[in-house]
């Protein structure tokens, strides 16, 4: 069905780079729309993680509503098959620990991992509800933890910390916060700021695995 809306069908900027590495087949094909936070998601994690993958033939830019026929022959039933991005993202975790040794968790304390789980958690029942809540009205969310949480999380607050790397719940969240112009544009909120806050947007933005999968702004405003 036509939104009658303008939106963008093709990736542009560091993520059209990208797509255009990953053409060649692979055993795994990534479908997704480019201006999905939850695509974004699962493309991180195949770059971070350095699992092979080919993009769909459709440039990565599957129309989220003329969905092409290649997209509609795969579902969950068919053999071979994922959806949602977290269980993607949990089976390329399972996969890169038998391939590329690289992981997105905390590498040996499951308490810590647990963690991870429960602040990825919150990032789905919270963060995310109210992002898209805010594009018609402005939304305020917070939320706190305990001291003894923080410290036991140390291990996997990802790039969070100064010298930490791309973490599980740096891409739950991290598109959403890409996308933030698209608040500040439509409805003139914007997210509160503070120096660690701001230090790891850049971290964040500035990132490899993330960048290489970002398109330019104007693709997020029109889409």
């Amino acid at each position: 069905m036509d939104s009658g809306k303008h939106y963008h069908n093709q990736c542009t900027g560091n993520a059209l780079t990208t797509v255009n590495k990953h053409t060649a087949d692979e055993d795994i094909t990534l479908f997704g729309s480019c201006f999905c936070p939850f695509v974004q998601r699962v493309w991180v994690a195949f770059e971070y993680l350095g699992i092979p993958y080919k993009v769909t033939s459709f440039n990565y830019e599957v129309d989220p509503y003329k969905k092409p026929k290649d997209l509609l022959e795969v579902s969950p039933k068919a053999p071979r098959a994922l959806n949602e991005s977290t269980v993607i993202m949990d089976y390329l975790q399972d996969l890169a620990a038998v391939t590329t040794k690289r992981t997105l968790l905390p590498p040996s304390d499951p308490y810590a991992r647990a963690l991870v789980r429960l602040q990825s958690d919150f990032v789905s029942r919270n963060i995310v509800p109210a992002f898209y809540r805010a594009e018609n009205e402005v939304a305020n969310v917070s939320g706190t933890s305990g001291e003894g949480e923080k410290r036991a999380l140390g291990v996997g607050l990802g790039l969070w910390l100064k010298d930490g790397d791309l973490g599980w719940t740096d891409i739950m969240v991290g598109r959403l916060y890409r996308a933030a112009n698209v608040l500040k544009h439509y409805r003139g909120f914007e997210m509160p700021t503070g120096k660690k806050f701001n230090e790891w947007i850049e971290r964040l933005f500035n990132h490899p695995a993330f960048k290489a999968t970002c398109s330019t702004d104007e693709l997020y405003l029109d889409s």
